[in-house]
């Protein structure tokens, strides 16, 4: 079943582990190989098909039981519903869990036989347009079905309106002649505070009206709506074989229909915790703490005098990046997120959920001290640091299935400011910018840096803004056991970039760079 959305705690515990010389410690665990899958892991039970597909066996990196399970989630509206948004959240979501998923947009297939078409082009008496169209789906549905051809690949999402059910029986009569389960997803929605903002969105980031001006992007897309308007069908009871999800008005309502399998149920419920309306989140880690100072890890520290002072500037920031915007901020339990949250005027909720990766044994240790007693295991957790964990502890794996229920709360959430930790922050940060494990655990998170996130139909958009309070440097490369190191991009003013987490630098970071040298704050923008 999925897991039950988080409760807020307010009581602050944390359990630290005490150290003796004349009783060390048990040696932290390595389990490079999860073959049995731990608690919260996904087994997908084995699905027959036809012969002429041999059966496959494989598990994933998060150890899913992977068995002839492919599902093609078929987007269905009219333009302006959010689709595109949400087929590649379902991507990123999907990849967070190692579950691998690829979006095949039907838009970027037509695109490249007409990259700007005007609005007649979709005009359905205008039969060279029918033509182009229906030439693109069928492309976008063949590399798809070739897709499949991979045992690990499970799950597609091909984003296109879908507008009549004689396009989507077609698609369904394709994925079965292939094996392949289909799961519709139609966005209905007749809210024009949310179609204008969804107009806006497209206007301003669609390939479609790259150059064009934004008044006639938008007049022009009005048009294409009323093309598709004409002929759109809604999922009905005509189509009860069908499987379904009806999402109506950003969520208020959901139908659900004929949901076969827990792997297309996982899926459901994602989408049923999704809104469209724009917002942000932001997110902070903690500010400096005595424990950083001394270069431990775990523990729960106070904040050093610099974090106190972070603390007191961190409003300021908050209101030059989100203005007069209602926000909730929601900290971990641990005594550091509570003392950097102390200053702002919002509403604040503790998560038990959001406190730092448990270290386990090695909690309160430096990285030199850990080398020393732990040879063996300090080298390993270098060669996979997303896999390994401590003993007593958790890995970044074990983080991101206890932060799951986090991300569907911040789904259906508005605009929420994070106050967390490295570890957890990095976890967020990959589900929101589609990161991968191997660079994550890696990333560069600056101290005294407020990051704002927010969604976008082509990407996550990303700003950050540095407050001018020095800190110590957090970041280790692979085999340092240097108490602070000093990141490459130290020192080097953020600059904006289209590149994202594809940034060609040894140190996978928020943005390639460190924080500007001075400067009461700095901002710079990365569209992924």
């Amino acid at each position: 079943m999925p897991s039950d959305p988080p409760h807020p705690v307010t009581n602050h515990h944390h359990h630290h582990h005490d150290h003796h010389a004349d009783s060390p410690p048990r040696p932290p665990q390595y389990r490079p190989n999860l073959n049995q899958a731990p608690a919260g892991d996904f087994m997908i039970p084995h699905r027959q098909r036809a012969p002429s597909h041999p059966p496959s066996r494989s598990t994933n990196r998060l150890g899913v039981q992977v068995e002839d399970t492919r599902i093609c989630v078929v987007m269905v509206g009219l333009p302006a519903r959010g689709k595109s948004l949400i087929a590649q959240k379902v991507v990123r979501y999907l990849g967070w869990l190692s579950i691998t998923a690829k979006c095949f947009n039907v838009g970027n297939y037509r695109r490249s036989a007409t990259p700007q078409p005007s609005a007649s082009f979709f005009d359905t008496s205008n039969k060279e347009g029918e033509r182009l169209r229906k030439a693109a789906a069928e492309a976008a549905v063949n590399d798809m079905c070739r897709w499949f051809t991979h045992p690990n690949h499970l799950i597609a999402i091909l984003d296109a309106t879908n507008s009549t059910k004689s396009r989507r029986r077609w698609i369904k009569d394709r994925c079965d002649a292939e094996g392949v389960e289909t799961l519709f997803v139609e966005s209905k929605c007749d809210s024009e505070d949310i179609i204008m903002a969804n107009i806006l969105e497209v206007k301003t980031t669609s390939p479609d009206y790259q150059g064009q001006d934004p008044e006639e992007a938008a007049k022009d897309f009005r048009d294409r709506i009323r093309m598709y308007e004409r002929i759109y069908e809604t999922l009905d009871e005509d189509e009860a074989d069908m499987t379904y999800c009806k999402i109506i008005d950003v969520g208020s309502q959901v139908i659900i229909n004929r949901i076969q399998d827990y792997l297309q149920s996982r899926v459901v419920y994602y989408l049923m915790n999704l809104h469209i309306k724009p917002r942000s989140i932001w997110i902070s880690r903690h500010g400096e703490s005595m424990f950083n100072l001394s270069g431990a890890i775990g523990g729960d520290a106070d904040l050093s005098p610099r974090g106190q002072q972070y603390a007191k500037m961190l409003p300021d920031l908050v209101k030059k990046s989100a203005g007069d915007a209602p926000l909730t901020v929601w900290t971990s339990t641990l005594k550091r997120t509570a003392q950097t949250a102390a200053y702002l005027p919002y509403e604040k909720l503790s998560w038990k959920a959001l406190d730092e990766l448990d270290s386990g044994v090695c909690d309160g240790l430096t990285y030199a001290e850990i080398e020393d007693r732990y040879p063996e295991d300090f080298k390993a957790r270098d060669e996979d640091k997303y896999n390994y964990r401590y003993l007593g502890g958790e890995s970044y794996r074990d983080v991101v299935i206890r932060l799951e229920p986090i991300i569907m709360e911040l789904e259906r959430s508005e605009n929420i400011l994070i106050i967390t930790h490295q570890a957890v922050l990095r976890c967020i940060y990959a589900y929101f910018m589609g990161s991968s494990q191997e660079k994550s655990p890696w990333m560069e998170v600056p101290l005294h840096c407020l990051i704002k996130l927010t969604p976008r139909a082509y990407g996550t958009q990303e700003e950050r803004l540095f407050a001018n309070v020095p800190a110590v440097s957090t970041w280790r490369e692979k085999g340092s056991k240097a108490e602070h190191q000093k990141a490459p991009g130290d020192g080097v003013a953020a600059s904006p970039s289209t590149k994202g987490e594809d940034q060609s630098t040894d140190v996978p970071s928020m943005n390639g760079n460190g924080p500007p040298a001075s400067a009461e704050t700095d901002a710079a923008t990365v569209a992924t």
